[in-house]
Order: C-alpha cells, then structure tokens, then sequence
C-alpha cells in the first residue's frame, strides 16, 4: 500500500463520516432534540406545590404557598415567578399567621430582594383588616410593603380609600399616602336600605 492509496483510504472514511454526520443531521427526530433542549430552556426551573419559608434569627417570619415557581437562574436577571398565584402567610414569633397576602400573579426579583405581587392583591389581618389593590410590593430587607395604586382598606366599621401606601409587612402599621375618603359602615348600611 503506497502513500496515495493510504491518504484516498482516510478521505473516504472522512467522506463516509462526513455523510452520515449529515444525514444525522437531516433526521426530524435530531431536530426534535435540539429544538426541545435549548439553551433557555435549561435556565428555568419548574417547581410544583411550593412551600418557601422566610427566617430572621432562626425564626420563621414568613411562609410563602404557590402552585406553580418559574425559577429564572439567568445570572443578569435571576428571579422567581408565580404564574399561577401566590399566598403569603406573615407569622408572629410563635408561627401564629398575623396577615395574609394573596394575588394572582407574583414576581420575586432576588437581587433586589423584591417581592411584587399583581392582579386582585388581597391582604387581610388577624384584626379583620382587609386591603385590595393591583399591585403590591413587598421589600425583603425593611421588611415594608407599598404601592403606588389605588387601595381599598376594609376595618370593622368603616373604608378607606386612596392612592398609595405604605405599611409593615405585618399590616401593624400602615398609612394611604394619598387618602380620598372615608365610608363609615352606618353609611353604607343606610345607602343600602334607601
């Protein structure tokens, strides 16, 4: 076997690798792998039923409930996402829930240490205080949440309405910023009967 009869022995071993590489490559089944295993497909993290709890010195302050945690692991934008609702239980120091926070939709943006919570945000207390908004927003670090949209705050025997707020994540403390009036349920209850 000379020279030539070697290199035209390794070019067609070349070309017949080179064939079936492409012929791989054709197949729709290869495709169907790529297309299904991308590259941002393996930056999200699926999770089911998802119970988060929240500590400050080794003591549960925060359980967070959802059904459904889109967790983002992109290193520019890391967040968590509740597409299909979220519910936040603020417990007292001896794990007793103190106020309630429920929404349809919830975005926690981990470098901020943000929690945003839209569409039908609800937060009731243990003292029967219920507000209503669009949007919520709660800061991890101060431990405050607030808003810039409207508000509804419903307490035993009056409502109170307005644009922004500020309170503790506990709702012990809270204030409209922009308050537009005041409702007393004697009111109500005598615009219901007329």
């Amino acid at each position: 076997m000379n020279i030539s009869d070697g290199f035209l022995s390794v070019w067609r071993s070349l070309m017949a690798a080179a064939l079936l590489l492409g012929l791989w490559a054709c197949d729709p089944a290869s495709r169907r792998v790529e297309e299904e295993y991308t590259k941002d497909d393996t930056q999200v993290e699926i999770a089911r039923d998802v119970e988060i709890l929240y500590s400050d010195s080794a003591v549960v302050r925060v359980r967070v409930l959802g059904p459904t945690l889109y967790n983002f692991v992109d290193r520019l934008e890391a967040r968590q996402e509740f597409p299909d609702g979220i519910k936040m239980e603020f417990l007292t120091p001896s794990r007793r829930v103190r106020s309630t926070l429920t929404a349809k939709f919830a975005i926690r943006k981990q470098e901020k240490g943000l929690v945003i919570a839209r569409d039908s945000v609800v937060l009731t207390t243990v003292q029967q205080e219920k507000l209503e908004t669009e949007e919520l927003i709660w800061d991890e670090k101060t431990k405050k949440v607030s808003t810039e949209k409207f508000v509804k705050v419903t307490k035993p025997g009056e409502v109170i309405y307005g644009y922004g707020l500020e309170a503790n994540q506990d709702f012990s403390f809270w204030k409209i910023t922009v308050p537009k009036g005041t409702i007393r349920a004697e009111q109500l209850d005598k615009a219901i009967r007329d």
